[in-house]
Order: C-alpha cells, then sequence, then structure tokens
C-alpha cells in the first residue's frame, strides 16, 4: 500500500526540486514548525536520501513572542528526528523599520544566505503553498503595484548573497510546494505523523496576510465561487514571464542611465544647466543635498516604454534604500511625473525616509 496521496503529492513536488540542484550537494530545508514547512522537511528526509544527498534544516527564531527560543529548540528536535543533519536554530534581531513583516523577512532570508554559505548548501527549499501564492497576488492587486507584484512568488530564485562555491552566483531558493493547496499539505504533515506547530501570528488580524486568508479570499470564494486561489495562483504564474522580460530590460536601462556616485555627487554643486527646466535648481534639491544615493541621467528615461520606466524608478528607490514591500505605484508613480511632466515641481517623498527630486537634468534619490 501506498502513501497518503498527499505525502505522495508533497514527496515528488520536494523530487522534482531536487532534481534541479546539483548532484550530491547539500540541501537545507526552512522549517518555522507550521504544517507547511514540517511537511516540506519531512518530504525532504524522506527524498534526500534517494537521491544520494545530504539534508539539512534550519529553523528561525525571530524573537517576537514569549517562549521563541523553547519553540525553536523543540523545532530543532523534532527536525533531528526526521534525520536530517546538520539542523539548528539561528536567532535574529527584528528592528521593525519597514513594518514588522517586511523586517522579520529580511532577517529570516539573511539568517538562511549565512547558513547556506557556512554549510556550503547548494539551494534551500521553502514551504510556501499555492493559498500563499494566492494571498500574494491578492495584496498585489490591493496595493495597485503592477504587473511583477500580481506575478506572486517566484518557484525559484536566487538571493545576491555569499555563495557556497565562493564565486559570487549568490544562494538558490526553490519553492517546492507553490503548486500544491495549503489543506493538501496540512493534510500530508498530519499523514507523516508530524504535529505541526499552528503560529499565533497567523491568526493576528493586525497583519494584512491574515485579513486576506481568513477575511478576503472567503468572501471572494462566496461571492465568486469556488476556485478564486488556484484562479489567483494561475494569474501569478502567466504574468511571470512577462514581467521577467520587463524587468531584463529594466535593468539593462537602469544600467545605461546611472550616473557614477562621484559625478551624481559632483554635480550637486554645479550652476544649473541651459535646459529650460526652470525650478531644477530650486526647492526640489533642499533638504538632500550632497547625500544623494542614486541619480539617473533624466534624457534617456523619459523615452523608455512605461512599463519599463517605472520598474527603472523603482529599481533606482529601492537601491537607494526604500524597503520593497511598501514601496508603492502612488509612489512610483509621483516620481514618474518628474520625469514626464516636470513643471519645476517639488520632491517625492518616499518610504525609507527618501526623497526623489529632479535636478540639474537628472532625477536624484537620497535621506531626508
Amino acid at each position: 500500500m501506498g502513501p497518503d496521496p498527499a505525502v505522495a503529492a508533497v514527496r515528488l513536488a520536494v523530487r522534482e526540486a531536487l532534481a534541479t540542484l546539483p548532484p550530491g550537494a547539500m540541501v537545507l530545508a526552512a522549517c518555522s514548525g507550521g504544517a507547511d514547512s514540517l511537511a516540506l522537511a519531512g518530504a525532504l528526509a524522506f527524498e534526500a536520501p534517494r537521491s544520494g544527498r545530504p539534508a539539512g534544516a534550519v529553523t528561525i527564531d525571530h524573537g517576537l513572542q514569549d517562549g521563541s527560543a523553547e519553540r525553536a529548540d523543540a523545532v530543532v528536535r523534532l527536525l533531528a528526528g526526521l534525520g536530517l543533519d546538520p539542523v539548528g536554530s539561528i536567532a535574529v534581531t527584528v528592528d521593525g523599520r519597514g513594518g514588522t513583516e517586511n523586517a522579520a523577512r529580511d532577517a529570516r532570508y539573511a539568517a538562511l544566505d549565512g547558513a547556506a554559505s557556512r554549510l556550503r548548501a547548494a539551494g534551500v527549499l521553502l514551504g510556501h503553498t499555492r493559498d500563499d501564492q494566492a494571498e500574494t497576488v491578492l495584496l498585489g492587486l490591493a496595493r495597485g503595484s503592477g504587473a511583477r507584484s500580481l506575478s506572486g512568488m517566484s518557484p525559484s530564485f536566487t538571493r545576491p548573497a555569499a555563495s557556497p562555491a565562493g564565486d559570487g552566483a549568490g544562494v538558490l531558493y526553490c519553492r517546492p510546494l507553490l503548486e500544491l493547496g495549503r489543506a493538501t499539505v496540512r493534510r500530508a504533515c498530519l499523514a507523516m505523523g508530524l504535529e505541526p506547530w499552528d503560529d499565533p501570528h497567523n491568526d493576528d488580524p493586525a497583519y494584512a496576510r491574515v485579513r486576506v486568508r481568513h477575511d478576503a479570499l472567503p468572501a471572494l470564494e462566496e461571492a465568486l465561487g469556488p476556485g478564486v486561489a488556484e484562479a489567483l495562483a494561475r494569474t501569478g504564474r502567466l504574468l511571470r514571464d512577462d514581467a521577467d522580460a520587463l524587468d531584463d530590460l529594466a535593468r539593462r536601462a537602469y544600467a545605461d542611465l546611472q550616473v557614477p556616485e562621484a559625478a551624481s555627487n559632483a554635480s550637486l554643486g554645479d550652476e544649473p544647466e541651459e535646459t529650460g527646466e526652470a525650478g531644477e535648481a530650486g526647492e526640489a534639491g533642499r533638504g538632500v543635498g550632497d547625500g544623494a544615493r542614486v541619480a539617473i541621467r533624466v534624457d534617456g528615461l523619459g523615452d523608455l516604454p512605461r512599463a519599463v520606466r517605472t520598474r527603472v524608478l523603482r529599481m533606482a528607490a529601492v537601491d537607494a534604500g526604500s524597503p520593497p514591500g511598501t514601496l508603492a505605484a502612488v509612489h512610483v508613480d509621483s516620481v514618474d511625473r518628474l520625469v514626464t511632466a516636470w513643471h519645476g515641481q517639488r520632491h517625492v517623498d518616499l518610504p525609507g525616509g527618501l526623497r526623489a527630486f529632479r535636478r540639474y537634468g537628472k532625477l536624484l534619490i537620497g535621506p531626508v
């Protein structure tokens, strides 16, 4: 008699992810102790020996709840009991800048990057499911952030961190369960005989994702019928190829239009160029001065198709330090008007304590 169908589905997804990694190389599972990541870890413990590779797991202690260290220790013991090796917990500090959710995610990925590098892991597996994908797409719709947000989470991605091979290639992350529903994955977890920990934060309506999960998606299902989560996830998948192509064009344009730091800072003290752009030397430059972190030439930027230009502007804002999770379309559109509808207007305030302004033929972004 074969395994439970849910267990078989999770194992197959993990097996397919492992097949994309170098043979024999270490792989890690990121595990919170919740049902999704625990099922992922259980499937990895089953599949890794069959593919001839070592497999370990890491849990991150964000320190956001009383008893979090004890909970992390319990997860480590559970992971070790699955036969994964090495296993461990990493305590991180969540500073709250850009919102608790964003800060926790940034701290978590930084810790996972470090673990992968130290253990020379070929990849890190994450337990996001199709329902997580649907929530991400719906949150992107609510922000009005464009096709990239609507494309949701990528099945795999590389973070620009220290590579285990020392070649600067970064750390590869995979989401094997992205095509499986949360109910299926939870059923697999229980069928494996694993007892998940239900994080109380996942039921806290203070978080937008929780409100989407417990209120918005059920309301849409009631109004439109079943299958909304699957449809949202499918929409994200269909948009991803288009978004990837546009992002590639934007990266190339951004590289071409950027002004070297020394040149951009030096130009802030120059006399205004004779462009007829009234107001470029006025109030728009005050409050930032020589602290501009990113400078882009306006000529050429305005000629780009809007879909590419707004991506360039978003990349510039993020490079300057604006948190991606709080940088919305309304911010990017306001910066875009400094390029396409310039009439000497004031600076644009951006998340992260930044300002964008136009001066001397350049778009500059820096701290207030």
